[in-house]
């Protein structure tokens, strides 16, 4: 996958609502089926968790999969599986889509190869998988069957360093990885091997700064994509770490939460009589993930997923005039 030259930025409009409290609850992230079914890992208030399959039909489809103790991250695998990573039990799993466990490895400590309070997961290119290694402030490589390859980072706010990191994305057309540094407020670049290349971001609400940075994901332009959960947003970067857009929410009614409520006149009053400015926000979201033009976001707090969709066209050189030294933007 080779980046586009440039791209012209047509928007990135709401696009649906889906799920619900019951259904979708404190889900943390997702992972969008090919049959277009829909994987959402969901917490439990306290300790717990559990796969919860819906659809695009909105309709609750069951667990598939339980036994966590504080769910953080879920990608999709190997062989169609489903691979969760657990800071409760310092574990990663994998499962198959009807809710069989496959495989689970990992040990607390702090020696090469153990874990502790494992979050961003993410595959590189060669299959291997890459663990953000939290309270180790360092993130591991690992075979998909839990064998260590190698690891980089170390505590500290210099470069290259980190202080609690969280999430992990690979670039897909490079291999460059994108660490989310959690407690120093800001996203570090690294080669496929590790080395540091750069960073962005910096403590602060305004555009551009983030806030106990959580998930991140990068889409097939190179855009970058973070889930700035202290302020309650995401917010979008292209590829050389430069601000671009921010995504607070824009929920309606979910098909699912408005059978429910249509179903229950005692909520159906206390909707009615709602300030709703505040209701379609997001809070505290953990993550969010690009499926083609679709952006998922996993509403932690208010138990729904957010879906945008990008409206974005691929320039080519000569569609565009060369960059300029003092980039200014001029309207017509």
């Amino acid at each position: 996958m080779t980046k586009p030259h440039a791209l012209l930025r047509a928007g990135y409009p709401f696009y649906a609502t889906l799920g619900m409290r019951r259904v979708t609850t404190y889900p943390t992230d997702i992972v969008v089926g090919n049959d277009r079914d829909i994987y959402t890992l969901n917490r439990t208030d306290g300790e717990g968790g559990q796969i919860r399959r819906t659809n695009w039909d909105d309709d609750d489809l069951g667990d598939i999969g339980s036994g966590f103790i504080w769910p953080v991250q879920m990608i999709a695998g190997p062989d169609d599986s489903l691979v969760v990573s657990d800071e409760g039990n310092h574990t990663i799993s994998f499962w198959t889509k009807d809710g069989t466990k496959i495989d689970s490895w990992g040990e607390h400590g702090s020696g090469e190869g153990e874990l502790d309070r494992p979050s961003g997961i993410s595959f590189d290119a060669d299959g291997n998988l890459l663990v953000v290694d939290t309270m180790n402030h360092r993130v591991q490589k690992f075979s998909a069957t839990g064998t260590f390859l190698s690891t980089f980072g170390e505590f500290g706010d210099g470069d290259g360093q980190f202080n609690m990191p969280w999430g992990v994305a690979v670039d897909p057309d490079d291999g460059a990885i994108f660490i989310s540094d959690w407690r120093n407020d800001r996203i570090q670049k690294f080669s496929s091997d590790g080395e540091y290349i750069s960073l962005f971001g910096t403590s602060g609400e305004g555009r551009g700064e983030l806030n106990r940075p959580a998930g991140v994901s990068v889409d097939d332009h190179g855009d970058i994509y973070v889930a700035d959960r202290g302020n309650h947003r995401i917010q979008l970067f292209n590829a050389a770490g430069i601000f671009v857009d921010v995504f607070y929410g824009d929920a309606g009614l979910s098909k699912s939460g408005r059978i429910y409520i249509l179903a229950n006149p005692k909520v159906l009053r206390s909707r009615e009589s709602t300030d709703l400015v505040d209701v379609k926000r997001l809070r505290g979201p953990m993550s969010m993930r690009i499926y083609g033009d679709l952006m998922y976001i996993p509403d932690f707090g208010c138990h729904r997923i957010q879906v945008y969709r990008k409206e974005a066209y691929e320039l080519t050189a000569d569609e565009i005039y060369p960059e300029p030294s003092a980039p200014s933007l001029y309207t017509v």
